[in-house]
């Protein structure tokens, strides 16, 4: 049987988890008076990982279509991979570390959430490696579609998942920084 919290088959955290959610809907975010730098800051990186991880796909995309010339690929493939991996690595560390046992500590209600997506930085981190891997394969095997397709397709993965691993981490965390206050967790 399939864990109905998993990464790969969720559409989204149940509001049991994400109790919080209910008092502070996302479109009123901004205008919430506990709304301040450290939101704005944690809501802009993931901006930056989906835009980085978008740019990924167009790379691999152009290469696929033809748009791209192999031997140029690996110029832009290679940085802006390295970029978006450590990127990713960096952030899912200092939640890991520091903020999210932080939340913990603000009520132990939030502990299963922070649960939860400990768990999605595991599935992450196995998607991660995984493109990680096909990239190798693709930059060993420039001209060969199939690399290509097997880049393209752990990529699409790890893109799925990172895009509902936010998603999900933003419905906990700014509502418990509205709740409790940036302070508490800064």
């Amino acid at each position: 049987m399939s864990d109905p919290f998993a990464l790969d088959t969720r559409d989204g955290i149940p509001d049991d988890i994400a109790y919080l959610r209910a008092r502070h809907h996302q479109g009123d975010w901004a205008a919430h008076a506990n709304f301040g730098q450290l939101c704005d800051f944690w809501l802009h990186v993931h901006r930056s990982l989906r835009s980085e991880g978008a740019a990924m796909e167009a790379i691999i995309a152009d290469l696929r279509e033809g748009r791209l010339d192999p031997q140029r690929f690996p110029q832009r493939f290679v940085p802006a991979l390295n970029q978006f991996l450590g990127h990713l690595d960096g952030h899912h560390r200092i939640e890991d570390g520091v903020y999210f046992p932080r939340f913990r500590a603000l009520d132990p209600r939030m502990a299963r959430g922070f649960d939860l997506l400990e768990a999605d930085h595991h599935a992450i981190h196995d998607a991660l490696e995984a493109t990680v891997g096909s990239a190798r394969g693709l930059l060993a095997s420039l001209t060969d579609a199939r690399a290509a397709e097997t880049h393209a397709a752990a990529a699409a993965t790890l893109t799925r998942l990172l895009l509902r691993h936010l998603a999900d981490e933003e419905d906990l965390v700014i509502p418990a920084m509205l709740e409790h206050g940036e302070r508490r967790v800064g």
